[in-house]
């Protein structure tokens, strides 16, 4: 079972978290499903960028990005080459080291 270790981040995991996850799953499911609150204001829709991540380990076991994807992280902030929005990046049978931004283009958090 692949492992997501989340970098530490001073809001959402501040001394960081390591976790497991399923095969097919989101980044972003992963991260809800362990009390990790990244912002998805379009309720996973790809029709924003508040849950940009970076992948900084793994990044190529993941499928590319697709254009409707490209288009929503061309508006995140703080966009990097291993940038991808978590609600569409699935795990594969790697594991993944991400970092979620301290910003996002939000300026009030959603309630989920």
């Amino acid at each position: 079972m692949p492992k997501i270790t989340f970098l530490p981040n001073a809001d959402l995991c501040p001394e960081g978290k390591i976790v497991e996850a399923e095969e097919g799953e989101t980044i972003l499911e992963v991260a809800l499903r362990n009390d990790i609150e990244i912002e998805h204001a379009c309720e996973m829709s790809c029709a924003c960028s508040t849950c940009h991540c970076i992948v900084r380990k793994g990044f190529d076991s993941l499928e590319e990005s697709d254009e409707q994807e490209d288009d929503m992280l061309d508006k995140a902030w703080g966009v990097e080459p291993h940038s991808r929005l978590s609600c569409q990046a699935r795990v594969t049978d790697e594991d993944l080291e991400v970092e979620i931004p301290r910003y996002s283009l939000n300026h009030a958090k959603e309630d989920h």
